[in-house]
């Protein structure tokens, strides 16, 4: 199975313009936050520590509270009736796991109430040429997600990826009805670079969102995210980059 950057893309579909959608996400602090997942991903992270991620979330307005899966239905019960959705992580941060884990991984989630699941794509299948495998890993999570009105976002690990394999991996999750390409889990030897998140949104076009992720610690790092082509941001310093944005 060959995969061209471009395959099967529906050109009344593949144009995003990233610097309206940058202009309007950085008119306001409210626009902003809007955009971004409020996160906290730490193996540390405790109950307290989840609850005030989601009374910021509330406050604030962010796009989710992503958290790791123990702390769902936590989130969940914090969260419930604000309109803010629970975000989870799905075969973190390693994505090696069978798929057979991630679809059931994914359904206890989506029953626990999260809304959008950030999945890792098998690394390892992808770089050892498994297409069919790859996609049918991300396709069997998207279809759990989908059933539950939740979104998918496809975590790529670009820092692991060559250039042929980045734009591989995205038509793949393309193909395999990803929401959201995703840059990074911050957990590995590097997070996301404008110069990656304007390769993903080439791939995706309109057909999904990018949502760029790691070592995003300041406004100006989400303004450089936004201007490439991000439509979502993850970040655990998002109340300072929201904030941020009010002192200019």
């Amino acid at each position: 199975m060959t995969i061209t950057a471009f395959e099967e893309i529906d050109e009344n579909l593949s144009t995003f313009d990233a610097a309206a959608f940058a202009k309007d996400a950085l008119a306001s602090r409210h626009a902003l936050a809007s955009v971004i997942d409020h996160t906290l991903l730490k193996p540390e992270a405790t109950r307290e520590q989840v609850l005030k991620l989601c009374a910021e979330a509330a406050e604030h307005r962010f796009a989710c509270a992503m958290v790791n899966p123990t702390w769902v239905a936590t989130a969940y019960a914090a969260l419930v009736g604000t309109g803010i959705p629970v975000g989870v992580v799905v075969g973190f941060p390693l994505g090696a796991n069978l798929t057979s884990t991630k679809r059931e991984e994914a359904a206890a989630l989506v029953r626990l109430g999260a809304g959008e699941l950030d999945m890792v794509l098998n690394i390892g299948l992808l770089k050892s040429g498994e297409n069919a495998l790859v996609q049918n890993d991300i396709r069997g999570v998207a279809e759990i997600a989908h059933e539950a009105g939740a979104i998918l976002k496809v975590i790529l690990e670009t820092s692991l990826l060559s250039l042929e394999e980045k734009l591989r991996a995205s038509e793949l999750a393309c193909l395999a009805d990803a929401d959201f390409l995703k840059t990074s889990t911050g957990f590995s030897k590097g997070g996301a670079t404008a110069a990656d998140v304007a390769l993903l949104r080439g791939v995706a076009g309109g057909r999904c969102g990018v949502k760029a992720s790691g070592g995003i610690r300041t406004l100006d790092d989400a303004r450089a995210m936004l201007e490439a082509g991000a439509n979502r941001i993850g970040a655990s310093a998002s109340v300072a980059i929201v904030q941020a944005l009010g002192a200019q």
